[in-house]
């Protein structure tokens, strides 16, 4: 069981500080301003890096302060040559037909270099921005049946359906995908682990410590069994990783001093009101305290102080992350998706300083050997 490296695409911003989120009010959420606004320019930066230092695709999120992730991907197409693309869609916001339509086209389009990564959804205000009122387990529920549709209208045949959330007849595309894009699904509650089971490829899981993860691993596992299925594992993580152990915390207390206390207050206030069980499982790892971050060996959650979402880093020497990384897989993780801050140059310090010993270690595949001509 080889190890997947993928990056993270910053669409709403980069720089040398955790990029998080202040508000002018608790009520209305702004991004903070960014060093690097996420112009195609820099985007492409960061693209080509990740392509050349051998990672497999790039996570681009959703949400009201990111840049469209179906745009950004298709301009950044023409950037790169190999490097794939896990675009980020919510249900709640496209019909399950018009996704199998797009995807296709991005498929045939790119290649073939497509995931989905479906967001079923955990900020109540995001969702009732964009006029979806459904409570938790119906998101999920409708998370499924988009699902259905989807795959159904990727089959090659005409698809009919008529459920609790979508009525469709005949749903097809013109030419089905090849490959189909794998799909990826996160969750962390009831609900997304009988989702992910029954739909996903990949069940994407935040970083928490591994003797946390592991009964959630088991649980998934065993219900895709029951399915006559096979579901792989992701685990989503920042990283900060130097040359020795000391550099890599002298960094992470270098962004922990950087947090403001306000802007520390405002983000917890607005991480209490999540109806997300992985976000709530995020915040209890720090309790909104700068003190006892790190919460497993090499694992520190002082990313989610600021940051929603994904809270925690591996940080440590480039051994250490490896070995920490090497846990993960032993539990039967094969996706890891890593960020950094900023992006473009933790690229670098992941990809030259720990993917080799990942490769000695036999965790990936050695990279192909160029053909000599005579």
């Amino acid at each position: 069981m080889a190890l997947h490296p993928h990056w993270y695409l910053p669409t709403s911003g980069d720089g040398r500080d955790v990029v998080g989120w202040v508000h002018s009010r608790i009520a209305t959420a702004a991004p903070r301003p960014t060093d690097r606004a996420p112009d195609i320019d820099y985007l492409a930066d960061v693209a080509r890096s990740a392509e050349r230092l051998g990672f497999e695709s790039l996570l681009t999120p959703a949400g009201t302060w990111c840049e469209d992730p179906w745009i950004t991907t298709a301009a950044l197409l023409r950037e790169t040559r190999r490097i794939r693309f896990i675009v980020a869609l919510r249900p709640d916001a496209l019909n399950p037909t018009l996704a199998a339509q797009m995807a296709a086209t991005f498929q045939r389009v790119s290649g073939g270099r497509l995931l989905l990564n479906v967001v079923t959804g955990s900020d109540d205000e995001e969702q009732q921005r964009f006029g979806d009122w459904l409570d938790h387990d119906a998101r999920y529920a409708r998370t499924a049946e988009w699902l259905r549709v989807l795959r159904g209208a990727w089959s090659g045949e005409p698809f009919d359906h008529k459920g609790t959330y979508y009525e469709v007849r005949g749903a097809t595309v013109a030419e089905a995908p090849s490959p189909v894009p794998q799909v990826l699904l996160g969750g962390s509650s009831g609900p997304a682990l009988d989702a992910a089971a029954e739909f996903a490829d990949v069940h994407l899981n935040w970083g928490e410590p591994p003797a946390d993860l592991a009964p959630r691993l088991a649980r998934v596992r065993e219900l895709a069994r029951r399915q006559g299925r096979r579901v792989a594992f992701g685990v989503r993580l920042h990283v900060i990783t130097r040359d020795t152990a000391a550099e890599a915390w002298a960094q992470a207390d270098r962004l922990l001093r950087a947090m403001d206390p306000a802007a520390i207050a405002l983000a917890q206030a607005r991480a209490a009101r999540t109806s997300s069980e992985g976000q709530r499982r995020m915040t209890a790892l720090h309790g909104g305290s700068r003190d006892g971050l790190e919460v497993s060996p090499n694992l520190w959650a002082g990313f989610g102080l600021l940051r929603r979402h994904a809270g925690t880093a591996l940080v440590g020497s480039h051994q250490e992350v490896a070995e920490r990384l090497a846990e993960y897989h032993a539990l039967g993780v094969e996706h890891i998706l890593l960020s950094g801050q900023p992006h473009l140059e933790e690229a670098h310090w992941f990809g030259e300083g720990v993917l080799p010993l990942l490769r000695r270690d036999g965790l990936l595949p050695l990279p192909p050997q160029p053909t000599r001509t005579p």
